[in-house]
């Protein structure tokens, strides 16, 4: 039987790290404000459909993406100084970093945070390719390095070359685990970012996910890395009392990239990252629409969608965006659902 305390614990973190991103978000809010940090829209030029359709939103803050790897860190350095002053203690006792389980994905929360920062202000001012921060290529190419050094970690550091086919079996698959984590990392972190274009779209989604591989993690008895799940949760949930339509500011790219990054090397660390496409099956749609509409506007010069993402496809149709978020949300919360019913499945079977 489950320890009580390791269930109060997850609970308890997740309460601290809402509590605690709820307290300080006014701070934040009156420097994003202050200096002015508000998201460029594409012109008219390039964009016309979402231009015409996201004018309300521009000079609106981005970089909320702050208040939830800033809140994790934060929490998880808390815990860790009452743990080294006296492990018995309570507060102690809710130290949750370990190196098998939880410094990885911290560090790569908080080094793809601070990345992603640094789009978000050359985006602010106006500085890059047509004044909106980084490209495309060249943020491929940060998620490649940040997962090559994800995939250096798991298979030297870890040794760790395993992948788990749900309710069928695990095969060691060697070096081929390198590539597969780049793909898993970069994938991800593509298709939420490309998620976040709404009011709440992004933070609701991934409250989703990271609560499912929380169950997940749990049932796998690695608790530190549910509890790591929770605090994230937790500080998603704080981010979008604020971020809710109409937004007080956007999560940006420090919170997209950081959280995409994440959400794979969990997926990774569970070693369900084949479940990772329906658990997020909202990310995926997002990504693949994307992907349709570039190859359909470079080879057959023709749009299928009026504009991509889906999600600005169903704007441009006249779904009120709360509509479209809330919509997402559900498909979000039934494929969360069906892959923690498939990953107990399995886990039952291994049993």
């Amino acid at each position: 039987m489950v320890d009580v305390f390791i269930l109060v614990k997850i609970l308890a973190l997740t309460t601290i790290s809402f509590v605690v991103a709820i307290l300080w978000t006014p701070l934040l809010t009156n420097l994003l404000y202050k200096y002015k940090m508000g998201k460029t829209l594409r012109s008219k030029l390039q964009a016309p459909i979402f231009h015409q359709l996201h004018l309300k939103k521009a000079g609106t803050p981005t970089m909320g993406g702050v208040l939830i790897w800033g809140t994790v860190l934060g929490v998880a350095l808390f815990f860790m100084l009452f743990h080294s002053i006296d492990p018995t203690h309570f507060l102690g006792k809710l130290h949750f970093l370990t190196r098998g389980q939880t410094w990885l994905p911290l560090a790569a929360l908080v080094a793809s945070g601070i990345v992603g920062l640094g789009d978000d202000l050359l985006n602010a001012r106006q500085i890059g390719k047509n004044g909106g921060g980084i490209d495309i290529r060249h943020r491929l190419v940060l998620y490649t390095l940040i997962a090559l050094v994800g995939a250096w970690w798991f298979f030297f550091k870890l040794d760790w070359d395993l992948l788990r086919v749900p309710l069928i079996d695990s095969f060691e698959i060697g070096y081929w685990y390198i590539p597969l984590f780049v793909l898993v990392i970069v994938g991800t972190s593509f298709s939420v970012n490309q998620t976040d274009g709404l009011d709440g779209l992004a933070g609701g989604t991934l409250v989703s996910a990271f609560g499912a591989y929380a169950v997940i993690a749990f049932m796998l008895e690695k608790y530190e890395l549910a509890a790591f799940c929770g605090v994230i949760s937790g500080a998603l949930l704080a981010f979008l009392w604020f971020n809710i339509y109409p937004a007080r500011f956007f999560m940006g790219d420090t919170g997209a990239m950081s959280l995409g990054v994440t959400l794979g090397i969990v997926a990774m660390l569970t070693n369900y990252a084949l479940l990772l496409p329906i658990i997020g099956l909202v990310f995926v749609i997002e990504s693949v629409t994307t992907i349709i509409q570039i190859i359909a506007k470079k080879v057959f010069k023709k749009k299928v969608f009026k504009v991509a993402p889906i999600h600005h496809h169903y704007e441009a149709i006249g779904w009120p965006e709360p509509k479209v978020v809330m919509r997402f949300w559900v498909i979000s919360w039934i494929a969360a659902f069906l892959g923690i019913i498939i990953a107990l499945l399995d886990i039952g079977l291994v049993g």
